[in-house]
């Protein structure tokens, strides 16, 4: 298959098997990654030149606290003034958008890949992707597992060890498994 019609595919929703040539690329944002992890903590501009080379964006005064975990990283695009704590984990085979103000609490999973349901499409590796949109100025607690397609809202804070199934309206508390709206915050 050709390598630029299998790019395009993974970013369409659509069934794909992934090829070895995918792995190869993969490799270059895995070794990048490798770097930003083992840099010293007081190496911020070197940590930073990193995550702009890694990141499909990474906005100005935005923060990672290692460690860091990714698929690729080329495809989470990143605003300013973000704050992510540690253990931060990318399943990013297509576009994760975390705007500006956003505070993502540690152990954190925002997962874009997902597998068919047909046992016949998963023994072969099929997979397919959905993006991951966070609004701006929205809290992640500690723990929550954002799944495929989820866009929460501005301004909502979604509470410690949720599973966020569907999207999130914004200027809302919500919280559990799954995730449901709890409190207006207008």
């Amino acid at each position: 298959m050709d390598i630029e019609k299998l790019k395009e595919q993974m970013h369409s929703g659509e069934v794909y098997f992934e090829i070895e040539e995918l792995q190869k690329e993969q490799a270059v944002y895995r070794d990048l990654l490798f770097q930003f992890n083992h840099t010293l903590p007081s190496k911020t501009e070197e940590k930073n030149e990193i995550l702009h080379q890694l990141l499909g964006s990474f906005g100005e005064n935005a923060y990672i606290e290692p460690p860091l975990h990714a698929n690729w990283g080329k495809n989470t695009f990143i605003g300013k003034d973000v704050y992510v704590n540690s253990s931060l984990t990318l399943v990013d085979d297509t576009k994760v958008e975390i705007h500006d103000y956003v505070m993502i609490g540690p152990n954190v999973t925002i997962s874009t890949a997902a597998h068919p349901l047909s046992a016949e499409l998963r023994i072969k590796r099929a997979q397919y992707n959905l993006p991951v949109i966070i609004e701006k100025n929205v809290w992640i607690g500690a723990s929550v597992v954002i799944l495929p397609g989820v866009r929460i809202g501005e301004n909502s804070v979604i509470g410690a060890g949720s599973v966020v199934t569907k999207d999130i309206p914004k200027n809302v508390v919500a919280y559990g498994s799954p995730c449901r709206v709890r409190k207006n915050l207008e």
